[in-house]
């Protein structure tokens, strides 16, 4: 049984080469049009530009543009103990909201193009001719035209494009007139056309090219932005953000990263100011209420002194007050510090919301409570930010708001045990002002009233004085507050573009020119079930006589004429490519061939009776027949060829084909062999080639072949010729080769490379062991000489047709043919 080795299905890299080289314009056509298509990419893609600038992100402590005593002061108040969170400032730069603004301060959301030599040029700033507004467009809509300038101050809009107002699809190709400056009603809804820098030089010949305008909703402008913008840090542990901007024009590059960083510093700046407005709201509120306490205070005094007809008081009793003195500071102070606790917890458990700010820092002097305050509304502010860049749905704001009610709840608690410490401490400071003031029972009840009422009075003036000092402060800061960022580097870059890389892509267009061919050459030898070279019947037992490379000059290739005549001919004369003295090489592969032939005839002279066949048509047996025995009549060996294909005739071909052959002599009707013996001298071969054609073409040729006639036939002329070679059909079409085989002393057997499957091989392995065939040997035709290296060219083949008519277009030049 034949052994099939699974490596040998598939291609080696050394034959690849081979096949590689053999296919050299293959390369050449894919690299004309791989670097083809990578130069007409560079010319129609616009060239990219890039800008990058370096922004210092600073401590919020540091951030406040007053001196460091004022700073602390402030940081009494939590306005600053709050240090930046650099990777989420990095997120917040590049926030939709900070891209939206920037887009709309550039206009970002208009386009001008004018045509280039390969692509549309885009025009921005100073190069724009005119600018266009898209008066009550809304957010979503989006349109384009072309726009026609005149001389004269006038233009035309052509072929508008996009959506109205109520997104409906607009195509319009009607011409709109108009004049600069006014405004103007389009399908799409009101436009105004007006002058820009550039108009003057735009028109100046009275030709202006077309500029091409279209505008994209805000979302498409924002993705946009986004999408060419680049944000990172420069460095993992550093507070330096490096952004990155890609455009086709450098000067918008640059001018959309300064618009990013100054939307952000001002969207920063309004985020810092919230506590500060807030603690603003609360001192004003108290203000009032305290201002309205001291006048009613003041009210009473006053009235008091004019009902009793009271002196002055106060000096007469100043004796006896220079001892308490020390106590009613004392009890001012707890009172002043016990009113603020209390205003703060009924504030927080009272009118402030779940989303407000606590004040800070207003006077209450307990550390604790203080920073718990300020602890609060940096939480706040963080969860304000997040809600503005996502949802209240964000389940981090859902954390937020159940962190925030634990540390009101915290804060609560914390007022309520200051405020029962700073009862307990006033109860003791009144018991000591109560043993005091037994000291001075001899004053009227008059004199004690205006004293406490006073007490009353100057609490409220202090704590009044207070909150005006820190409404001040709280302005100055609002004031005063500083950038959180440094610009280190503005936008810069190369005026070299970063894209198209010309040398990339064609270093890629390059590699891809070179691999297609590759890949092709290598799927197609690998999907190749044919029979590929003499590698492929290494492991056959079949007597190997030789090998016919594949091989057609220009000289001998068949013109156009050739082709077509030969088509509708089909008894065209086939030719002859053995020559004597010709050294090509596939007459050196038939010189080897007859040298194989003749040694394995070698003692057995009369075994001169050779069958030539194959598994399937086209496998070139007829040619093969045909010029072995031109080589060996070229060394004077008289070779007889009989065209035993009957059906077909294709080596009668040689001779013209004429109209009586062998099968007018096995019917009887030419009793005389010789008479349908054509001599090679006479009939345009050689000396020593003589040929029988078929004749007629038989109805029953099989039939015909038991006729006794053959036999005798046969005997005859193997005493008069050294070789009788018998050109028949192949063994699957037909059963005519076997009736021949009963008179042959050998049989060779062609294998076609291209042509037969390699799957078949273990069928004629099978033949040969099975001894079908007399002393059978094979010939492999149709292969790439390329020293001993197998190809997938298929050599000369042509169509055979039993009962179907000949088929041309399974020729294939080259090698031989059947």
């Amino acid at each position: 049984m034949l052994r099939r080795n699974q490596a040998d299905d598939f291609i080696r890299l050394q034959d690849l080469f081979y096949l590689c080289l053999a296919k050299w314009r293959w390369f050449i056509l894919s690299l004309a049009v791989t670097l083809g298509i990578a130069t007409y990419y560079i010319l129609t893609t616009p060239n990219v530009y890039q800008r990058t600038a370096s922004l210092m992100i600073k401590d919020d402590s540091k951030s406040q543009g007053i001196s460091s005593d004022v700073s602390s002061m402030f940081a009494d108040m939590g306005l600053g103990n709050a240090k930046s969170n650099v990777n989420n400032e990095l997120i917040a730069i590049q926030s939709p909201a900070v891209l939206l603004e920037t887009g709309k301060r550039l206009k970002l959301d208009v386009d001008y193009a004018i045509d280039g030599a390969f692509h549309k040029e885009a025009l921005y700033g100073g190069d724009l001719p005119v600018t266009v507004d898209f008066i009550g467009f809304t957010d979503d809509q989006s349109g384009s035209f072309q726009l026609q300038l005149k001389g004269d101050g006038s233009y035309v809009i052509s072929k508008i494009k996009g959506s109205n107002r109520d997104n409906l699809p607009v195509d319009d190709s009607d011409e709109i007139s108009g004049r600069l400056g006014q405004i103007i009603h389009t399908p799409l809804g009101k436009i105004k056309v007006d002058k820009a820098p550039s108009y003057s030089q735009f028109v100046k010949n009275g030709d202006a090219p077309v500029l091409y305008v279209s505008r994209s909703n805000i979302y498409a402008m924002t993705d946009r932005i986004k999408g060419s913008l680049a944000a990172s840090l420069s460095e993992e542990k550093s507070t330096v953000i490096d952004l990155t901007y890609k455009d086709v024009l450098p000067k918008r590059a640059e001018d959309v990263i300064s618009t990013i960083i100054s939307v952000y510093r001002k969207n920063w700046l309004e985020d810092k100011n919230q506590m500060t407005i807030s603690t603003s709201h609360f001192i004003t509120e108290r203000l009032g209420v305290i201002e309205r306490e001291l006048g009613d205070v003041d009210k009473n005094i006053s009235a008091f002194k004019s009902s009793n007809l009271l002196p002055d008081v106060e000096a007469a009793a100043q004796q006896y007050m220079q001892k308490s003195t020390e106590v009613d500071k004392q009890i001012m102070d707890l009172n002043s510090r016990l009113a603020i606790a209390q205003y703060i917890r009924n504030y927080l458990t009272g009118k402030v919301g779940k989303n407000q700010l606590l004040p800070s820092n207003t006077g209450i002097e307990s550390p604790g409570i203080e920073q718990q305050i300020a602890e609060y509304n940096k939480s706040q502010l963080e969860r304000n930010n997040l809600v503005a860049n996502s949802s209240e749905q964000n389940p981090l704001v859902a954390d937020y708001d159940q962190s925030l009610g634990s540390m009101r709840k915290s804060i609560t608690a914390s007022l309520d045990n200051f405020v029962v410490t700073l009862k307990t401490q006033l109860g003791t400071l009144q018991a000591n002002e109560a043993a005091t003031t037994t000291q001075i029972a001899s004053n009227p009840n008059q004199a004690k009233y205006l004293q406490t009422v006073g007490r009353q009075q100057k609490v409220k003036e202090s704590l009044y004085l207070f909150l005006l000092q820190k409404r001040e402060e709280n302005e100055l800061s609002k004031a005063f507050t500083a950038y959180n960022t440094r610009i280190i580097t503005p936008p810069t870059g190369d005026n070299k573009p970063v894209a198209p890389v010309r040398r990339n892509i064609m270093l890629v267009a390059f590699v891809l020119g070179f691999l297609i061919p590759v890949v092709i050459i290598f799927v197609r030898e690998n999907m190749n079930t044919t029979v590929r070279g003499r590698k492929d019947l290494k492991n056959m037992n079949v007597p190997f006589l030789g090998e016919i490379p594949y091989s057609i000059s220009r000289k001998n290739r068949p013109t156009l004429e050739q082709r077509i005549r030969f088509w509708k001919k089909p008894k065209e004369v086939r030719q002859i490519v053995v020559k004597a003295g010709k050294r090509d090489i596939v007459n050196e592969a038939f010189r080897v061939l007859r040298t194989n032939f003749e040694f394995t005839i070698g003692t057995h002279p009369e075994q001169n009776v050779i069958v030539f066949t194959s598994l399937n048509p086209g496998s070139g047996k007829s040619h093969l027949a045909a010029n072995m025995a031109m080589s060996l009549a070229i060394k004077k060996k008289k070779v007889l060829l009989i065209d035993g294909d009957l059906r077909h005739g294709s080596t009668s071909m040689l001779i013209g084909s004429p109209g009586e052959g062998l099968s007018d002599y096995l019917n009887g009707r030419i009793a005389d062999i010789r008479d349908i013996l054509h001599k090679g001298e006479e009939s345009g071969l050689v000396k020593y080639f003589d040929l029988i054609p078929i004749g007629t073409i038989p109805p029953n040729p099989t039939e015909l072949l038991f006729t006794p006639l053959l036999e005798q036939m046969i005997k005859t002329m193997r005493q008069e010729y050294d070789y009788v070679f018998i050109d028949c059909p192949p063994i699957e079409v037909v059963a005519d080769t076997p009736i021949y085989e009963q008179f042959a002393d050998r049989t060779i057997f062609v294998v076609r490379a291209g042509l037969m499957e390699r799957n078949m091989l273990p069928e004629i392995d099978a033949l040969y062991k099975e001894k079908k065939f007399k002393n059978m040997t094979m010939i492999l035709n149709g292969t790439k000489a390329r020293g001993g290296r197998y190809g997938s060219h298929y050599g000369y083949g042509y169509g055979y047709g039993y009962g179907y008519g000949y088929n041309y277009n399974k020729e294939k030049s080259g090698g031989a043919k059947s």
